[in-house]
């Protein structure tokens, strides 16, 4: 079995940071993408940032400049530092990994999510 689970989520003022982390673990063979989604109260989940095995990124518009998204592959763990928050980066954040088992194919693997609140 392979779980997911985020943690550093919690409530912060306008133009403060939070860094959030999401660790796997269990049988786990190797990790390709891990990324970090939220959703908003009403809104679809959105990607928010994602990091390749080999290391390269891409960012939603809306965060670009202000988030940065890490791993540690021996950790098997993701990390993504927030910057200058703002109200509107108030969401659930999910974090996914595609993760393969032994003997088995790559499969994703979602967290149960972690709330950010970002009070103005």
């Amino acid at each position: 079995q392979v779980q997911v689970v985020e943690s550093g989520g919690g409530l912060v003022q306008a133009g403060g940071s939070l860094r959030l982390s999401c660790a796997a673990s269990g049988n786990i063979a190797s990790i390709d993408d891990m990324g970090w989604y939220r959703q908003a109260p009403g809104k679809q989940r959105e990607l928010v940032a994602m990091i390749r095995n080999g290391g390269s990124t891409n960012y939603a518009d809306s965060v670009k400049g202000r988030f940065t998204i890490s791993r540690d592959n021996a950790k098997n763990t993701v990390y993504l530092h927030m910057n200058s928050l703002k109200p509107e980066d108030t969401a659930v954040y999910y974090c996914n990994a595609n993760i393969r088992q032994y003997g088995t194919f790559y499969k994703d693997y979602w967290g149960k999510g972690t709330l950010v609140t970002v009070s103005s």
